[in-house]
């Protein structure tokens, strides 16, 4: 079993391969495809070399799993709501399209369930089914460029179009958030996002240029009681605060009386 976690600087998109300032956000559907492609490749790579291996890819599968739950599927999600809705093309090949997404959808609970099952699956099937959502993941993407994109122009990105870039992934989900590369109240909510998505007992650094009490207060809102918060450096700024996910309070039992 691999215990350790893929290297971090291999992967693009990773909180460690872009803890620089961000990178600008995609343009076209072409070019958030590009970005989706490469950050999927890199840690199905991961997943398949160590499952070739013989070895059971935990750290690697754990990490590829988040990465198609929280951004793949929000893709998938966004481009129906803000793409398929305005398309040219015609109403059969939106519907491929969509066929196309529950196709998606099913192969990244597949690799869901070996995450959270294991033993349903062999290191061997594991890398045979990464492969396969990989490969449909690419005739997919290439399909829907061609498809949405009107004669002569090329179709906006989601990220245009409102939806939260796939270059915040890097910047949301490491132990240091720097807000002053999330801007806007986009960025406030991928931030809030973040920090609701905490396992117990983890914690993150959250700096900022701007007083980040606003962010705590939300967080304070949204699970009242569920977070702990230290100051780690009030002034000058940058400020820093150190947020934690505070464990599950066992239920109260009555006693006999």
């Amino acid at each position: 079993m691999s215990d350790s976690p893929p290297d971090a600087t291999a992967i693009p998109g990773s909180p460690v391969a872009m803890a620089t300032a961000p990178a600008e956000v995609a343009a076209s559907l072409a070019e958030e495809h590009a970005v989706l492609r490469q950050a999927v490749q890199a840690r199905a790579e991961e997943v398949v070399r160590s499952a070739e291996a013989g070895t059971w890819p935990a750290a690697e599968l754990t990490e590829l799993v988040n990465y198609l739950q929280l951004e793949v599927l929000r893709q998938i999600a966004d481009e129906e709501w803000l793409l398929f809705r305005n398309a040219r093309a015609a109403a059969d090949e939106l519907a491929a399209l969509r066929r196309d997404h529950l196709e998606l959808r099913l192969g990244i609970d597949r690799l869901t369930e070996a995450a959270t099952a294991r033993a349903a699956f062999t290191p061997a099937q594991l890398a045979v089914a990464t492969r396969d959502l990989l490969d449909q993941i690419d005739a997919h993407l290439r399909a829907e460029e061609a498809q949405l994109s009107a004669a002569g122009e090329e179709t906006a990105s989601t990220a245009k179009l409102g939806s939260q870039p796939h270059e915040w992934y890097a910047l949301t989900e490491g132990s240091n958030i720097d807000l002053d590369q999330l801007p806007g109240p986009a960025g406030a909510d991928a931030v809030l996002d973040r920090l609701l998505r905490l396992r117990p007992g983890e914690h993150v650094v959250v700096s900022s240029s701007t007083d980040p009490s606003p962010l705590w207060r939300r967080l304070s809102y949204a699970n009242p009681g569920g977070y702990g918060m230290a100051s780690v450096r009030s002034a000058p700024p940058p400020w820093e605060i150190e947020i934690v996910k505070r464990p599950p309070q066992a239920p109260l039992v009555a006693q006999p009386g």
